[in-house]
């Protein structure tokens, strides 16, 4: 009987490796800890959210996994292998402010952008890569706006555009840092309706959020931040008074009463 099991547990095929793997990774700016000692696993096919106060490291955290900032210490591995072996499995939406929207393109050839992992620089998208591209910019409503000059598009319709991006490159994981930051209602729920569809696909889309009033509606795994890591897993489990309360602190803005104190069993979460 026990060699029967021991073949059938060598027959069985290895685990696939995570989507992301951070270990130990740590940041400072001008010797100030910025992150320090953050680890954790992304699961595959989930909708996780990265919540803590301002000045928590939550875009830091996600420059240093995609190699952006220097990191003092740690490792990143994306599918098990350093980040810059799998570029191409990776889309990044950054925070809007960040981007020079004064920059003469229009929105197709900004989508077509995404594109340029598959072709290699020196090869100009054809045909196929622009239909990709209007196909990317139709999920989010933004076909009839292909040849608008980006800087001429309102906030929504600038942060639909970079998603389009992102969707062009046919990535399994995300990296999106505030998505629905100053964005109105009816982009709000465009970015949230592609961000399901995302994961039905099985991609893993991580996302930088600060509304702490839609964490249980938007995400399947919370990871709260506030310089260290203060908690992670799943949504019901982890987004929960306790580790509200130890994340923000006095500057907790938002306490729901139908929050859970403790997880089920009691558990941090982590």
């Amino acid at each position: 009987m026990n060699s029967i099991q021991t073949q059938t547990e060598a027959e069985r095929p290895a685990a696939s490796p995570a989507p992301l793997t951070v270990q130990g990774l740590s940041v400072a700016y001008q010797k100030k800890p910025v992150l320090r000692n953050v680890s954790f696993e992304a699961r595959e096919g989930e909708l996780i959210g990265v919540i803590g106060p301002n000045g928590a490291g939550k875009s830091t955290l996600m420059k240093a996994a995609l190699g952006l900032i220097p990191s003092l210490g740690g490792e990143v591995k994306v599918y098990g292998k350093p980040y810059k072996q799998q570029r191409k499995l990776i889309g990044y939406v950054p925070q809007r402010e960040s981007v020079d929207w004064d920059f003469p393109t229009n929105a197709l050839d900004v989508v077509l952008m995404g594109r340029y992992g598959h072709l290699g620089w020196f090869r100009r998208p054809g045909a196929k890569e622009k239909a990709i591209a209007m196909e990317a910019l139709g999920k989010v409503g933004m076909a009839d706006f292909a040849g608008r000059q980006i800087s001429q598009l309102s906030g929504g319709q600038q942060q639909r555009v970079f998603l389009a991006r992102a969707l062009a490159q046919d990535a399994r994981l995300y990296f999106m840092d505030e998505p629905f930051a100053g964005v109105d209602a009816a982009t709000e729920k465009a970015i949230i309706t592609l961000l399901q569809e995302l994961k039905l696909q099985g991609k893993t889309v991580i996302v930088v959020h600060h509304d702490l009033a839609t964490v249980q509606d938007y995400f399947d795994s919370v990871l709260l931040l506030n310089v260290e890591l203060q908690a992670y897993g799943p949504t019901e489990q982890t987004f929960t008074q306790q580790n509200l309360q130890r994340t923000y602190g006095g500057r907790l803005a938002f306490l729901d009463r139908s929050l859970p104190s403790q997880p089920p069993g009691g558990g941090g979460g982590e």
